[in-house]
């Protein structure tokens, strides 16, 4: 397959910060015990869940960084306790390669978010059901996200196990550019396929459908899990009990990510989320 040049805003790819000490006890910089950093990376579902985490934080008296980075500079920041934590490891299939690198430095604590996908998606009149029924679709094209995702290192691979994609590019951009040339081409009835996953908001607002994988090359069922860094579980305890007890659904995924697709400032919509789910949120605190 080949690889077109960006098309879409690249994230930015360093955090400006230094570690000190042993990686036991690692802090983050200017550290002190009500100071957290939580690093995402801009997919629509890292956006909803690190703004609703780092409202309940503030919320807790913590003073809160939200820092957006790509996915090889997020699991290296907590690795090297540049970084306090994040919400956003696809586990087991689209981070295993992040996962296994820094497993002996970071802490894993669970799924967040379970019954998660990735896949190719398409719009639903288009004839074709399944990965290995692509042909001359969309001008042979795959729009994809940014270029430092698992994700798009498995479709760029896809041609070895779907020989039909041999001749196929994939136009890496990123999860918004995405969405925006997805919702033209279905304005317009016009062919195209996307790298998809759920929960996403595009899902409610347009009739899609996963194609079929039976190649398994996307894996099969993804859960979202939450990752600190080292120590953080002695020098915030009460910040890492919340990061291990947030646990939260696709449907409510998906209302935060629907309100801040329609125009509604991220940090708004989480709040907006944490005041009808208070019951929720307190049961994250115990």
């Amino acid at each position: 397959m080949k690889k077109l040049t960006v098309v879409g805003a690249a994230l930015a790819t360093s955090l400006v910060l230094a570690a000190c000490g042993d990686k036991e006890d690692n802090q983050a910089t200017g550290d002190n015990e009500k100071d957290i950093n939580l690093v995402y990376v801009e997919w629509d579902t890292e956006v909803a869940s690190t703004n609703v985490v780092g409202t309940v934080l503030e919320d807790m008296g913590y003073n809160v960084t939200l820092t957006p980075l790509d996915n090889g500079v997020m699991w290296e920041s907590i690795a090297k306790g540049e970084a306090d934590a994040m919400v956003a490891a696809w586990l087991p299939k689209m981070h295993a390669p992040k996962m296994e690198q820094y497993q002996d430095d970071v802490m894993e604590l669970g799924p967040n978010l379970e019954g998660a996908r990735v896949g190719l998606v398409v719009p639903q009149y288009m004839d074709v059901d399944s990965i290995a029924d692509l042909k001359d679709e969309a001008n042979k094209t795959i729009t994809g996200i940014e270029p430092g995702a698992n994700t798009m290192e498995i479709t760029e691979n896809l041609a070895e196990d779907y020989p039909n994609l041999a001749d196929w590019n994939v136009a890496a951009s990123s999860s918004g550019a995405m969405t925006v040339a997805l919702g033209q081409a279905y304005e317009n009835n016009e062919d195209i396929v996307v790298v998809g996953w759920s929960p996403h908001w595009k899902f409610a607002k347009y009739d899609l459908k996963y194609l079929d994988d039976p190649k398994k090359a996307y894996g099969e069922t993804e859960s979202i899990h939450t990752v600190t860094r080292l120590g953080l579980d002695k020098d915030k305890p009460e910040a890492f009990a919340l990061l291990d007890n947030f646990y939260w659904t696709s449907e409510d995924s998906e209302a935060v990510m629907r309100a801040i697709s329609e125009g509604t400032d991220p940090k708004d919509a989480a709040r907006e989320w944490i005041d009808a789910n208070k019951d929720t949120v307190e049961g994250w605190k115990k």
